[in-house]
């Protein structure tokens, strides 16, 4: 036995509140959608073996219904021959054939019934398939994006996060340290001719840069007003 003993249970199940129950929602809707599979299946199967009963009934009730017409000419063909007893024996099994056509018709009603119920349910079924599907594809995205976020999570807790920085924090130190030791080294050395002109040009190219976009800044300003 699977989720739900019946068919009933799926039609009449909410499957937010079974859903919100789960430990598991992921597995749970699984489940869920595999019972209502397989049940769509045995549903259809047994809609198939009715409509059988169905046609089979109908074909009893054509016979019963020949033979009321045929002993029904069969009584008249003994009264014409003025045997009235064979007249009436044979009106006793047009009645008998008229009980069994009356019976069969009353059974075929049920079967009618059974037939639309079932039609009913397949629908209702289907929608439900239909809803827990669309509901499959949240739950497993929503699922994988909590666990994503639970890993950096815990990874952001983790003690190997506070290593890692801890040593970041060293290396900085020590390229600090090594930096303070170069400044050191050219401190108090006079520029050289060729370091003066260097520096002019770059001077240089830094105030035609910023010009430039000066003029980049102004043409915008202007292309907007217009």
């Amino acid at each position: 036995m699977g989720i739900f003993s019946r068919f009933a249970d799926i039609i009449n199940s909410n499957i937010s509140s079974l859903l919100d129950k789960a430990e598991d929602p992921e597995k749970m809707v699984r489940l869920i959608i595999q019972e209502m599979e397989d049940t769509l299946v045995e549903v259809r199967s047994t809609n198939a073996k009715v409509l059988a009963e169905k046609k089979e009934i109908l074909r009893r009730v054509a016979k019963a219904e020949e033979q009321v017409q045929d002993w029904e000419g069969k009584a008249e063909l003994a009264l014409s021959k003025d045997r009235e007893d064979l007249a009436k024996a044979a009106l006793v099994e047009k009645q008998k054939a008229s009980d069994l056509v009356k019976a069969l018709s009353d059974e075929l009603l049920v079967i009618e019934e059974q037939i639309a119920r079932l039609k009913e349910e397949v629908v209702q079924l289907q929608e439900k398939l239909a809803d827990a599907k669309a509901r499959q594809k949240t739950i497993v995205m929503r699922t994988q994006t909590a666990s994503s976020r639970l890993n950096v999570k815990r990874q952001l807790d983790s003690s190997k996060v506070d290593d890692a920085m801890l040593k970041f924090e060293q290396y900085e130190r020590r390229v600090e340290g090594l930096e303070s030791q170069v400044e050191a080294y050219d401190l108090g050395k006079k520029n050289t001719l060729a370091d003066e002109f260097a520096a002019l040009e770059a001077e240089e190219t830094v105030n035609n840069e910023l010009e430039a976009l000066k003029a980049k800044v102004k043409a915008k300003k202007e292309k907007a007003k217009s």
